[in-house]
C-alpha cells in the first residue's frame, strides 16, 4: 500500500461545493488502496480576513507572531475539520490533526 500525500490550496476548499469534489479526488485516491495524507489550507480568503482583523486591534501585531500563527492557524482548523466531518459521513475513515509551534 502506497502513501500519497496531496495538498490543496484555499481556492481549492473555498466553499462546500469545492470541498466536495476534494473529497472525491481523495476518496478516488483511497479506493485505489492508498494511504492518504492531505494538507489543506484555509478557505478562500481566510487568512487574509484574520490577519485584517488581527490588524484592527493593534499595529504592534509583528511583535506576537505566536500568537499570530495562532490565529491564522484557525483557517486550516475549520477546513481539516470540514473536510474530516465530510469523508466520514461518507462512510471513509478520517481524522483531523493539528500541530501548533511551541507546543512540543
Amino acid at each position: 500500500m502506497n502513501t500519497i500525500v496531496v495538498k490543496f490550496g484555499g481556492s481549492s476548499v473555498a466553499d462546500n461545493e469545492k470541498l466536495k469534489t476534494v473529497a472525491k479526488k481523495i476518496i478516488d485516491l483511497y479506493n485505489k488502496n492508498n494511504n492518504i495524507v492531505v494538507v489543506l489550507s484555509a478557505q478562500g480568503k481566510t487568512t487574509d480576513k484574520l490577519l485584517n482583523e488581527a490588524h484592527k486591534l493593534t499595529n504592534n501585531t509583528k511583535t506576537n507572531k505566536r500568537e499570530l500563527d495562532t490565529l491564522i492557524s484557525t483557517g486550516e482548523q475549520v477546513s481539516i475539520s470540514k473536510l474530516s466531518i465530510l469523508l466520514i459521513s461518507l462512510g471513509y475513515p478520517a481524522v483531523s490533526l493539528t500541530r501548533l509551534a511551541g507546543t512540543e
